[in-house]
């Protein structure tokens, strides 16, 4: 095997699963009813009191309602493959567990590298909002004072802030010593401040509509309900985006929950269903209330009533959002922590991060570490910087679990590490003998990932091992769905002009993106998991992977430089530390088993061997020249 050969084996390993695998150092206290309540206020105060101002005023004006319609049907996507791998590797990794298990080690670590950037960016919009609604409460005071006291630390400048935030640096370093003190304290205390949020949006829904003037939608002065045009609505999409990984949160605890394959499923569908509906009533409500080019997108509802004159209400509101926006900026602090942990607990991160504090049972040291620095973006970046880096880390994953489902579900039996459902038998246990029926349940199972019967003598796929002409096919598909969509965006005013060869390009990307679809339907598929599995695969996970690629590329071209930079760290981190000590890399380069007994029965003369048992251990080394070492 050439080193090249060895190089590539090394970094695409998967991830194994074996006896303890489900065992973990966290503690296993949480229940559906707990698990619903951290996705639902996670994604609650997020969509609702950070990005609704922002996308409002800046990107999509009133059509900020088909924005996140938009985000809700990828998230839905998203979260369909969310479920079916959370009930099945429930572990605190999220996507990157997922992606390590399915398709290999260096995709698993860029996944975790994006969830972790997702979590940490997100703990900081979130906190820059906190702060921006107790703003709103003393007319902007603070942040007067504080340019005041110290100057503008970055004005008109696109990657720092006009001017630190202290107040947001605080709150962030106070919710984080929260989530030190346990999983069960942590969530008891955001189910509190989720309840007391949901009475405010039921309070924002109604007297938002009261307050309804639907010249906000109609007056052509402004632009009517599409002032930045379609293109504007779609990169509000991606933006909203940010209002739906609390889902992933949920994902998240999979590794705390006690029962991970049916919790994660029904908590997963309840919170995205619930706060689906609330985003689209309170986005109506604003737009209604007040003319996009007046919504203020750090406090977009206390500034909301105050312009109708409702001045009591602000206040009412700006105690609200308060508690919305700490149920969602503890679901980040919550989840990045655990997220670092699953890493470092995997060897591709420092395993000082793996460290649990015997008492709380957390992860004290990725607190502490990355608590600092979600604390030190809240000091330094405003809240659209944050949220637009946050979304393309976030899209990336969704679309990578996406791939990574249709692969799973055509992987061969003899690849798949997860149990599968015993095949039936036939109907007339008579008609057959016993290794008749074992014959039909091997056959059966053995044809996961291979051509279907009627197809087993097409040309050139039926020369492949079984699940990698799947696998094959699912990458250049997400290729071509790549290609298709930046053609598509920005190419659209050639698109609009019926130019020729643009029109060529998309009949060239949409055929081929068909023909590998039709690929891999052509394969049979494993549907013989016990846990959770989404429908209709490969068609929904397909249209995940397009929902999100188009979303990722309506973002900015700073958005990208940024990921590049953040991504570029990341792999200096895993090819000069993870590659090295992963727990993989480690198992590959020890001992092979052996068998040895371990009974109690003496061996002698006028004894017998009442009881054989047989133990796997590591093997011994192999015999050297120059003899044993002394303790052999």
């Amino acid at each position: 095997m050439s080193a090249l050969q060895r190089f590539i084996g090394r970094i695409t390993r998967t991830k194994t699963i074996n006896d303890d695998f489900h065992e973990t150092s966290l503690r296993r206290c949480l229940n559906t009813f707990d698990i619903t309540m951290l996705g639902i206020g996670h994604m609650i105060g997020a969509g609702i009191y950070v990005l609704t101002g922002t996308v409002v005023h800046n990107k999509a004006g009133p059509s900020a309602v088909l924005s996140y319609l938009f985000a809700g049907v990828a998230a839905l996507l998203s979260a369909l493959c969310y479920a079916e791998f959370g009930a099945r590797v429930p572990k605190a990794g999220s996507a990157y567990s997922y992606t390590y298990v399915t398709v290999g080690e260096v995709w698993g670590f860029v996944i975790g590298w994006n969830v972790v950037l997702e979590h940490l960016i997100g703990a900081a919009a979130v906190a820059r909002a906190w702060s921006g609604s107790i703003d709103s409460l003393f007319d902007g005071a603070i942040r007067n004072s504080t340019i005041a006291t110290i100057g503008y630390m970055g004005k008109g400048n696109d990657w720092i802030s006009d001017y630190p935030d202290f107040l947001a640096w605080a709150i962030t370093i106070v919710v984080f010593i929260i989530v030190g003190t346990g999983a069960k304290f942590s969530i008891h205390f955001n189910s509190t401040f989720t309840i007391l949020n949901g009475i405010v949006i039921a309070f924002i829904i109604c007297a938002g509509f009261y307050y309804a003037d639907i010249d906000n939608w109609t007056n052509t002065n402004r632009g009517g309900f599409f002032p930045f045009g379609f293109g504007g609505t779609l990169g509000g999409a991606a933006s909203c985006f940010f209002a739906y990984i609390g889902f992933e949160g949920i994902a998240v605890s999979g590794e705390e929950a006690r029962h991970p394959e049916k919790s994660i499923p029904v908590a997963t569908a309840i919170a995205l269903a619930v706060v689906t509906v609330l985003y689209m009533l309170v986005s109506i409500s604003l737009t209604l209330m007040v003319p996009f080019d007046q919504t203020d997108p750090t406090a977009a509802f206390p500034m909301a009533f105050a312009y109708n004159g409702a001045t009591w209400a602000k206040y009412i509101v700006a105690i609200g959002t308060l508690f919305g926006i700490t149920t969602s900026l503890l679901g980040g602090a919550f989840s990045l922590p655990r997220s670092v942990y699953a890493m470092a607990d995997d060897g591709l991160l420092f395993s000082i991060f793996a460290r649990v504090h015997p008492r709380s049972q957390t992860p004290v040291w990725s607190i502490a570490v990355f608590g600092f620095l979600a604390a030190l973006g809240a000091l330094l970046f405003e809240i659209e910087t944050l949220v637009e880096f946050m979304s393309i880390g976030t899209l990336l994953a969704y679309t990578i679990v996406a791939a990574s489902i249709i692969i799973l579900r055509y992987q061969p039996v003899t690849k798949c590490q997860f149990k599968l459902k015993p095949e039936e038998g036939p109907q007339e246990e008579d008609a057959m003998s016993e290794k008749s029926i074992i014959m039909k349940k091997s056959k059966s199972h053995d044809d996961f990932g291979k051509l279907r019967s009627s197809l087993k003598e097409l040309p050139i796929l039926r020369g492949f091992e079984p699940g990698s002409c799947v696998t094959m096919a699912t990458v250049l598909m997400g290729v071509l769905i790549t290609c298709l969509c930046v053609t598509c965006i920005y190419g659209f005013p050639y698109l609009t002009g019926a130019t020729w060869w643009i029109i060529v390009l998309i009949i060239l990307f949409v055929g081929g993106i068909v023909f590998f679809y039709l690929v891999i339907i052509a394969h049979e598929q494993n549907d013989a998991f016990m846990t959770f599995q989404i429908p209709l695969v490969p068609l929904l996970p397909s249209l995940s992977m397009c929902f999100n690629v188009a979303l990722m590329f309506s973002l900015s071209y700073l958005t990208w430089i940024r990921l590049a930079i953040w991504m570029a760290v990341g792999l200096v981190v895993y090819f000069a530390y993870g590659m090295h000590n992963s727990r993989e890399n480690k198992s590959e380069t020890g001992y092979g088993p052996m068998v040895e007994y371990t009974g109690d029965a003496a061996l002698g003369a006028g004894t017998s061997i009442t009881r054989l048992d047989e133990e796997i251990k590591e093997q011994q080394p192999p015999r050297r020249d120059e003899g044993l070492p002394a303790d052999y």
